[in-house]
């Protein structure tokens, strides 16, 4: 299963990708962003999930990393 973190512009943004998320049957748990992400809003979404994350962004997603251990790999980030 692949972990990932999602960062968000806004908290209403983070809070609405929650709901998608769970309405999809799909775990996502806000959190804060770790410290060597940093974001704009402060708040982030972990994912753990087989399938493509990436299938589930919307406006509101900022970037996406995947987390391997301790490392994070930017998937995704909106221009």
């Amino acid at each position: 299963m692949n972990t990932y973190m999602i960062l968000f512009f806004t908290h209403s943004g983070a809070i609405k990708f929650d709901k998608k998320l769970k309405n999809l049957g799909v775990a996502c748990t806000l959190m804060p962003v770790p410290r060597i992400l940093s974001s704009n809003c402060g708040i982030g979404g972990e994912v753990k999930t087989d399938e493509d994350v990436l299938q589930y962004i919307d406006s509101d997603v900022e970037k996406v990393f995947q987390k391997i251990e301790n490392d994070y790999t930017l998937q995704y980030a909106q221009e």
